[in-house]
């Protein structure tokens, strides 16, 4: 029986289904403001994450990937769709307005903010920073809130005595620490980290990469990773979804979005992706035109006036997201 057991797959943690995000344009006249368009920021989007894992989720800047992500936290609300966070409906709790309830559901799902020099307080220290979240969801006793605050401080590489200063005192990559130990405050199962490194130096960068892939193992944790850097995505993700104009183009395992991707939308992103070695060469794609407005996305692929392959058929229906081979979904006409 314990033989059976090691062979299952890890469940579902977070599960997506249809979610959709359209922010309104408005039109202020002189006696009213009325809705003119929409902005179609995530359409339809759907993928889960298993206990345990990394989804990347990749794509050009203004795709949709953070405003994914807050949605899945219902710091937006959703035009449409369901998150399912541990088998419990995510927006139905919110929406119940019970507070316990809603409490819970934040210490689980937390996010991990990509700006370290605009997300944290700079009228606090340290110290209240990190032990705020204590007070609020009543986690930790008064008497050892030290304690776990000294605790988390060595959890993210900082010193006992960074608790009395405050985030003007340290680095980018300091405060970046600072803030995944404000989040790690209510141990938290489920981590989205939009863009965590981002605004860091390049040396920086894989400390923070490395401090969050210990953690992860170390704590058993379940994150969504949002980056425009593919190298870092490649290296920290068990699974890669690609976006484009509110639209999931791919998803794959690591490997096979690098080698053998099959929507040539991902194809031209791989494809972009500096090459260390100077020996080796790899063709770089050149996609024509500019990305569409989302506020009016094309008929059928919305990567089609772009596209090198495109066709009649991708000018008129759209490719649905459907499994091409195990583990490997798509949403190509070519696939």
């Amino acid at each position: 029986m314990n033989s059976s057991k090691n062979l299952e797959e890890p469940r579902s943690l977070l599960e997506v289904k249809e979610l959709v995000k359209y922010f309104p344009v408005l039109s202020k006249g002189i006696l009213r403001t009325k809705q003119v368009a929409s902005v179609h920021a995530c359409d339809n989007v759907s993928f889960d994450i298993k206990e345990g894992e990394t989804l990347g989720l990749v794509g050009e800047s203004g795709c949709g990937k953070t405003t994914v992500a807050r949605t899945i936290l219902n710091l937006v609300s959703p035009t449409s769709g369901e998150v399912y966070f541990d088998g419990k409906n995510v927006f139905e709790i919110f929406n119940s307005k019970n507070t316990s309830d809603i409490l819970d559901l934040r210490s689980k799902m937390q996010l991990v903010f990509q700006n370290p020099y605009t997300s944290l307080n700079p009228r606090m220290s340290v110290k209240d920073i990190i032990t705020e979240p204590f007070k609020i969801h009543e986690n930790v006793p008064k008497e050892k809130m030290d304690d776990r605050l000294f605790e988390l401080l060595e959890m993210v590489g900082l010193e006992p005595y960074h608790a009395n200063r405050y985030p003007h005192e340290f680095s980018g990559g300091q405060r970046q620490r600072i803030g995944i130990a404000r989040v790690l405050a209510v141990e938290p199962k489920f981590l989205i980290l939009d863009e965590p490194v981002a605004s860091l130096d390049m040396s920086i960068r894989s400390q923070i990469l490395k401090l969050l892939s210990g953690l992860q193992r170390k704590m058993k944790l379940t994150s969504l990773y949002i980056s425009h850097d593919l190298n870092s995505v490649m290296h920290i993700s068990n699974k890669v979804a690609v976006m484009y104009l509110g639209k999931l183009m791919e998803v794959a395992d690591p490997d096979v979005i690098f080698k053998n991707s099959k929507n040539p939308y991902t194809q031209a992103l791989m494809s972009a992706i500096p090459v260390i070695d100077p020996k080796t060469k790899r063709k770089k794609i050149i996609l024509k035109g500019d990305v569409p407005s989302a506020i009016n996305p094309p008929q059928g692929c919305r990567f089609h006036p772009r596209c090198n392959y495109a066709f009649d058929k991708c000018k008129e229906e759209e490719p649905i997201l459907k499994e091409i081979k195990k583990e490997h979904m798509c949403a190509c006409h070519l696939a």
